[in-house]
């Protein structure tokens, strides 16, 4: 069958996360959560933002600080933009642009605030029977990510978090709730958002701190151990109680290319690959722990506890479809003193052929064709592109305007090549663009780093009008979507 680009039914969509978007961190009912502890002082510099970010970790000191502290002045997350009061606006306006599909996360602590509670919290299982039905009235399919960084703090401070196998049984239940209450609502579900964030930001992925742990790899490997097995449940118990319902895994795509034609980067991006990419993925689509996994586990010194069983469900609950944040690509090579840039997670090598965005992510949407290329060759699943999308500063004029011509280069670029991939054969399901209402950034805590068609006056403290004004990107992706992917002018 030939190939010409974008079937009818493709889904155009965005994706924000609870934790960045909700606010309400103290309403109906909700618990506090793991991202609710993270502190950005509004008055910080630029470069004291990025250096908190790049250089200094979530710390023992600034959890506890943060417990005691139920105010929003210095914690961005507790605010967000207001999405949990304002949805129904917001998803008006991502109606008009004709979206046909929105992703956002489920907060744990708000289905059951402490994480173990006997029963469920029937007023955060109503907010999103409302925020899904919402969706629909605005022709909108669902995509739901069950665990977005953020779960309940008492699971850390009750049981240690991810490390403890107890929460897998309340992941059950957890899952068993959302199935039950939501699963009519939702089209697609993620389990775990960035599963591998795990390794390279270790609060957000499995909420460890660094300077807490004796042996952080073990920590780490193990609580994901434990993620897997909970991934594997939800399709198991997915299979039963919302049948036809498409379960599917998720990665942060670190995509790499050899610096050069040495044997020695070519080699080394294949390692940069397995440990930082397809591990993940194909413990979740293959069912199984990859061989090339033992040997670095060894050079790590890692030892994954597993009790009778683990195998048999990791290999029974593989997923329906993969998916992935892609935002940049970096080059693999063991020289000494390469020079390096930020990206997604990590501080990736340059690569110096291309150009990168005000925070040093560079651009690179060939290399979305790319990857979409590599991962459909090695799952044979179908493909969902979770996040994407150019964070950037955007001013926003007197009468009410966002000129952000940078992010419209950016989308047509990126939608230019997911066409071509299709053409290559690539079962491409979904583009979910990310922030497509600005939100608070997750990496540094701050509204002024935008991703959004749409845009929000806040800033870093939460001040402003928080009134919507819609961006040219907004008519762009309005254009784009209605002639699905023809019209990129």
């Amino acid at each position: 069958m030939e190939r010409t680009g974008y079937n009818k039914d493709f889904l155009w969509g965005g994706a924000i996360a609870c934790s960045q978007a909700d606010g309400g961190f103290n309403e109906g009912g909700k618990g506090v959560s793991t991202q609710d502890t993270r502190y950005l002082n509004p008055k910080w510099t630029a470069k004291e933002i990025a250096d908190k970010h790049h250089n200094r970790p979530f710390t023992l000191e600034e959890f506890n600080a943060a417990l005691q502290d139920d105010s929003t002045e210095f914690y961005p997350l507790r605010r967000g933009i207001n999405f949990y009061n304002n949805y129904k606006e917001d998803l008006k306006l991502m109606g008009e642009m004709g979206l046909k599909i929105f992703r956002t996360s489920i907060s744990w602590s708000r289905i059951f605030p402490n994480g173990d509670d006997a029963v469920p919290n029937e007023e955060g299982i109503q907010f999103y029977i409302d925020l899904f039905s919402e969706c629909k009235k605005n022709n909108m399919k669902v995509f739901a990510t069950m665990i977005h960084y953020d779960i309940p703090v008492n699971l850390v401070l009750k049981y240690g978090g991810w490390k403890n196998r107890e929460l897998i049984t309340f992941f059950e239940k957890y899952v068993t709730v959302l199935y039950e209450r939501l699963g009519e609502l939702v089209d697609f579900w993620l389990p775990f958002n960035e599963i591998n964030a795990a390794k390279f930001s270790p609060w957000d992925g499995v909420c460890l701190i660094p300077g807490n742990e004796e042996h952080l790899d073990q920590a780490i490997f193990q609580s994901l151990h434990h993620q897997f097995l909970c991934s594997a449940k939800a399709v198991q118990l997915g299979r039963k109680m919302v049948p036809g319902k498409k379960i599917g895994a998720m990665i942060a795509r670190f995509t790499t290319y050899p610096a050069t034609c040495k044997p020695e980067d070519n080699m080394q991006a294949i390692l940069d690959d397995q440990y930082s990419n397809w591990f993940y993925l194909d413990v979740m689509a293959r069912g199984e722990y990859p061989k090339y996994i033992d040997r670095y586990f060894k050079q790590i010194n890692v030892n994954i506890m597993m009790e009778d069983g683990d195998l048999e469900l990791l290999k029974d609950g593989t997923v329906g479809f993969v998916s992935f944040s892609y935002y940049f690509s970096q080059v693999s090579t063991n020289v000494e003193g390469w020079e390096q840039t930020a990206g997604n997670l990590v501080i990736g090598k340059k690569n110096p052929y291309l150009e990168a965005s005000e925070w040093g992510w560079q651009i690179d949407s060939i290399g979305l064709r790319f990857t979409l290329n590599q991962v459909y060759d090695r799952y044979q699943l179908p493909v969902i592109i979770a996040e994407n999308g150019l964070g950037a500063y955007d001013t926003l004029t007197e009468n009410g305007e966002v000129h952000d011509s940078y992010r419209i280069e950016y989308m047509r670029k990126h939608v230019t090549e997911m066409k071509e991939a299709i053409i290559d054969g690539v079962e491409l399901l979904a583009f979910t663009a990310w922030g497509i209402i600005d939100i608070v950034s997750c990496g540094p805590l701050t509204m002024d780093k935008r991703y959004g068609t749409i845009y929000v006056d806040l800033d870093n403290g939460g001040n402003g009008s928080g009134k919507r004004y819609k961006k040219d990107s907004f008519y762009w992706y309005q254009k784009c979507i209605a002639s699905n992917g023809e019209d990129l002018e």
